[in-house]
């Protein structure tokens, strides 16, 4: 995000909607980065979102409504492990599947 007002209202989105259980914004990110036949440097604005897999297209599709750049950052990790009670928190903090 280019920004911590426009990172912080995209992650009270993601998390009012039940699109994710918790947002990171992370302020102070400097990207170097090749744009349009160009190195471009800006500082940028990182939201890290903890959803489920299962809904990750539909993250995606807000994501994309939401942010300004014509080409966000949006990257999926696998979590192999974790702690128990903090995946339980995730699953009941996020919206249902759909079906």
């Amino acid at each position: 995000m280019p920004d911590a007002e426009r990172a912080t209202g995209l992650a009270r989105k993601l998390v009012d909607e039940g699109l994710a259980a918790c947002v990171n914004v992370v302020p102070g990110v400097r990207s170097i980065y090749r744009w349009e036949g160009k190195v471009q440097e800006d500082d940028e604005v990182l939201c890290l979102i903890k959803t489920r897999p299962a809904i990750f297209d539909r993250v995606r599709r807000r994501i994309l409504e939401l942010h300004p750049y014509d080409v966000p950052e949006i990257l999926a990790f696998t979590v192999d492990e974790g702690s128990p009670a903090y995946l339980d928190w995730l699953r009941a903090a996020t919206a249902e599947p759909e079906t």
